[in-house]
C-alpha cells in the first residue's frame, strides 16, 4: 500500500516502537506480580509454612494414659492403675546392626544381677534384641522399644547412674491395672486387652482408628476396656495421651532433645457395689451349691448343681448392689491385655457376666456341657405373681374368684388332652387368686389365667397381649443396664403358637415356661412388683471423680417405663407372696415378700429342675429386691432361697433395710461397753 520507501520505514519503526513497548509493559507486569508473592510468601504465608517445615522435622511418640481407678460404694479400690519403670531403647543416629548384640549382652548381665530374680522374669540376649525390632516389623526407626517393664528399684538406681554408657536408654514410667484378690464383682468389672487385638472385632474401636487429636488416639500395645464396666466406661477412664516430641533430620534420625508432653489421668468411677454385700453374696452362692450338691436331704439334693447367679437391686433407686456370677475368677490373669491358652481353658466359662448372658457350667466336652441347663432359665413359678396381675387387669377374674385345683388342668382336642398338674401331684382345693400364689398353684394359672386369655382373644392376639405385658415389666426385653453382650433372653410362647397352638402357649407361659430369662431381668421384675410398676434402669455407677477427687458426674434414678394397676391387684398378690413357704428364713428381723420357682429346661434327654427366687424387703416400704438362680438347684425354695436371706442380712448389716444399718448399732455398742470396762470409747 506504501510505495514510498521511506514512509515504508517509519511505519514498521512505529510498529517496532509499540510491540517493544507492549513487551516491556508485559516483562514489567509479570515481575510486579512475582515481588507481590514473594511479599505475600515472606510475610503472610511465612509464619505458616515455617511451622509446617518444623512440624516435618520432628516426630512424635504417643506415651499411653494412666486408667481411672474403680472403687465400690465406699471408696475401696477393686481395679486401680499403678506405676511401673520400663526401660526403652531408640535407636540413635550412628547406631549400626553390629551394635544391637553388645548392648543386648550389656543389658542381660545388668538384669540378672540387678534384677527380679525370678526364672520367667529373666531375659536372653535373644529376647533383648528381638525387643529391639532391629528390622522394623513393630515400629518406625525413631519410635523408642520397650526392652523390659516392671524394673527394680536397683535396675533403676543403675541405669540412672550410667546413663551415659547406655545410648539410646530411656526410663519411662507406665501403667499397669491391677485388680483386688477378694475379686469382687469381677465379671461387672471386666477386665482389659490389648487394642491391637480387638480393634476390628468391636465397633466402638474401629472409629477410633479416626480419630485425630494424637492425645486421643489409641496405642496398638495400650490396654482397653474389653468387657463390663472397664468398656462400657472406656472412654472416662481412659484419661489422654503424653506425648514425646522428637527432631529428626530428613533420614529420620533424631537430631535433638526430646520435649515431654505428660499423660492425663482418666477419671475414677464410685461403683454402687457394696463390697460386703457382694462378698456375702459370692461366698453364699459358693457354700449353697456345695451344700446342696452333696446334701444326704432327698428335698434338698441337687447333684448336679455347679453354677449360682443373683443381683440384688434397690428398689427404687435402681441401684445394683451386689450381682455374682459364680464361680468366678482373678482378673490379674489379663495381667499385660492377655491371657496364656492354659488359664483360657480353665476359665473360659466363667469369663463371661452369667447375670446378663447365657453361661454354662465348665465340662470338658461339649457333650457333656450340652447334658446341663445354662443360666438363662425359664423363671417358673417366680411369673405367678405377674400371671396374677395380667388375670385381673385383663379382667379373667376377679380378686374374690375360686377356682377348685383337683390336683390337674386338662387343655387341648377330646382324645389328646394334655394335663397339667403341681408338683408332687398335690391337690389344693379352693384358692383364690392369693392362694394360688401362695400354693404355687399350676392349674389355677392353666385354667384361669392362660386358657381365660385365650379364650378371650383366640388366636395369636393373645399371645400378643402376653408378650405386651412381658416386655412391659423388662422381661424378654434388655434391661438399660448398658453393659456388652446383654441377653434379652429367649422367647419361646410364639413358637410354641406356631408349633402347636397358642392354648398351648399361653396355657404353658401362665405358669412360667416358655421363656428363659437372665437374673438382671428377673430382679428388674421383681422390684417392679416391689414398687408397683416402675421399671427402674439398673444403675452400677454412684458418681465420677477427676484424678484431683472433684465430682464431674452423678446419677440419677431412672425410670424406664411405668405399669398402672389398681392398688387391691397389688395387695392380692403381696398377701399370696407373704404366705409362700421357704428354707432359711427362719428368725429374720425384717418382713418379706417371696415367691419361689422350680423352673424346668429340658436338656439333651432329662427334664432338670432349676432352683429360682425372687423377693423383695421389707414388706411395708420396699428397698431391696434379690433374685437367684440356681441352674440344676431344683426347688427355688431349698437350693436358691437360703442365698437370698444372706444377700437381705447383709443388706440390712451394711446399708439397713429399715434406714439403720446394723453395723450402726453394733459399733454404738462396742463403744458402750469399751467405756464400762473402763477403756476410752473409740468410734470407727
Amino acid at each position: 500500500m506504501h510505495d514510498d520507501p521511506q514512509k515504508r520505514e517509519i511505519t514498521n519503526r512505529r510498529h517496532f516502537s509499540f510491540r517493544l513497548n507492549f513487551f516491556f509493559f508485559i516483562v514489567f507486569g509479570l515481575f510486579s506480580v512475582l515481588i507481590i508473592q514473594l511479599a505475600i510468601l515472606q510475610f503472610v504465608e511465612g509464619p505458616k509454612l515455617s511451622a509446617q517445615g518444623s512440624q516435618k522435622s520432628t516426630r512424635s511418640v504417643k506415651i499411653a494414659p494412666i486408667r481411672g481407678n474403680i472403687y465400690d460404694s465406699s471408696g475401696n479400690a477393686i481395679a486401680y492403675s499403678t506405676s511401673t519403670q520400663s526401660l526403652y531403647f531408640t535407636i540413635s543416629p550412628d547406631f549400626k546392626d553390629g551394635d544391637a548384640e553388645a548392648i543386648a549382652a550389656k543389658l542381660a548381665a545388668i538384669f540378672k544381677e540387678k534384677g527380679d530374680k525370678a526364672p520367667e522374669k529373666q531375659m536372653t540376649v535373644e529376647d533383648i534384641i528381638r525387643q529391639m525390632d532391629l528390622d522394623f516389623r513393630r515400629n518406625t526407626i525413631s519410635t523408642p522399644r520397650r526392652i523390659k517393664t516392671g524394673l527394680t528399684e536397683d535396675e533403676i538406681a543403675y541405669f540412672s547412674e550410667h546413663k551415659s554408657e547406655f545410648k539410646g536408654i530411656d526410663i519411662v514410667e507406665e501403667s499397669v491395672r491391677n485388680y483386688t484378690n477378694d475379686t469382687v464383682a469381677v465379671q461387672l468389672v471386666g477386665y482389659l486387652k490389648k487394642f491391637k487385638g480387638v480393634r476390628e472385632s468391636l465397633d466402638f474401636y474401629k472409629d477410633k482408628g479416626n480419630e485425630d487429636d494424637p492425645q486421643l488416639q489409641y496405642l496398638d500395645d495400650e490396654d482397653v476396656g474389653f468387657d463390663g464396666l472397664e468398656y462400657m466406661y472406656q472412654d472416662i477412664l481412659r484419661g489422654k495421651n503424653g506425648l514425646k516430641t522428637y527432631p529428626v533430620n530428613n533420614a529420620e534420625r533424631i537430631i535433638g532433645p526430646v520435649q515431654i508432653t505428660n499423660p492425663q489421668k482418666g477419671d475414677d468411677l464410685y461403683l454402687t457395689i457394696n463390697r460386703n454385700v457382694q462378698l456375702t453374696t459370692e461366698q453364699a452362692i459358693v457354700d449353697q451349691i456345695k451344700k446342696i450338691s452333696t446334701s444326704t436331704n432327698k428335698a434338698e439334693r441337687a447333684e448336679y448343681a455347679k453354677i449360682g447367679f443373683a443381683v440384688a437391686m434397690e428398689v427404687n433407686t435402681g441401684k445394683v448392689v451386689a450381682m455374682a456370677s459364680m464361680p468366678d475368677y482373678d482378673p490379674n490373669i489379663w495381667a499385660g491385655g492377655k491371657i496364656s491358652n492354659e488359664d483360657y481353658k480353665n476359665f473360659s466359662s466363667v469369663l463371661n457376666n452369667g447375670t446378663i448372658r447365657e453361661v454354662f457350667p465348665h465340662y470338658e466336652t461339649d457333650k457333656e456341657r450340652n447334658q446341663h441347663p445354662s443360666s438363662l432359665v425359664p423363671p417358673g413359678s417366680t411369673m405367678k405373681p405377674l400371671s396374677i396381675l395380667i388375670g385381673l387387669n385383663e379382667k379373667l377374674f376377679t380378686t374374690t374368684s375360686t377356682y377348685f385345683d383337683n390336683g390337674a388342668y386338662f387343655f387341648g382336642a377330646k382324645g389328646h388332652e394334655v394335663r397339667i398338674g403341681n408338683a408332687s401331684n398335690h391337690a389344693y382345693g379352693l384358692l383364690d387368686p392369693a392362694s394360688a400364689i401362695a400354693h404355687s398353684s399350676n392349674p389355677f394359672m392353666a385354667k384361669m389365667v392362660g386358657n381365660n386369655l385365650y379364650e378371650k382373644y383366640k388366636g395369636k392376639k393373645g399371645v400378643d397381649v402376653w408378650d405386651n405385658y412381658m416386655k412391659q415389666f423388662g422381661l424378654g426385653v434388655l434391661t438399660g443396664s448398658g453393659l456388652r453382650g446383654e441377653s434379652k433372653g429367649t422367647i419361646d410362647y410364639y413358637h410354641e403358637a406356631e408349633t402347636a397352638s397358642s392354648q398351648s402357649a399361653l396355657v404353658r407361659a401362665a405358669f412360667g415356661q416358655q421363656a428363659r430369662y437372665t437374673p438382671l431381668q428377673l430382679v428388674q421384675y421383681a422390684s417392679m412388683l416391689a414398687n408397683h410398676g416402675k421399671r427402674m434402669k439398673p444403675q452400677f455407677v454412684n458418681q465420677i471423680k477427676d484424678a484431683d477427687g472433684n465430682v464431674v458426674q452423678t446419677f440419677k434414678p431412672e425410670v424406664l417405663n411405668t405399669v398402672d394397676f389398681p392398688d387391691s391387684y397389688w395387695k392380692e398378690i403381696e398377701d399370696g407372696m407373704s404366705r409362700v413357704n421357704v428354707q432359711g428364713f427362719d428368725g429374720v428381723t425384717y418382713t418379706y415378700e417371696r415367691k419361689t420357682g422350680t423352673a424346668q429346661s429340658d436338656v439333651a434327654g432329662r427334664r432338670a429342675d432349676n432352683a429360682v427366687f425372687i423377693a423383695y424387703a421389707p414388706r411395708e416400704n420396699p428397698k431391696l429386691a434379690v433374685a437367684v438362680v440356681i441352674p440344676d438347684g431344683e426347688f427355688g425354695g431349698w437350693g436358691a432361697a437360703p442365698i437370698a436371706r444372706k444377700i437381705f442380712d447383709a443388706y440390712d448389716y451394711e446399708v439397713g433395710l429399715n434406714g439403720t444399718p446394723g453395723k450402726t448399732k453394733d459399733q454404738a455398742n462396742n463403744t458402750a461397753n469399751a467405756g464400762t470396762n473402763g477403756t476410752p470409747g473409740k468410734t470407727q
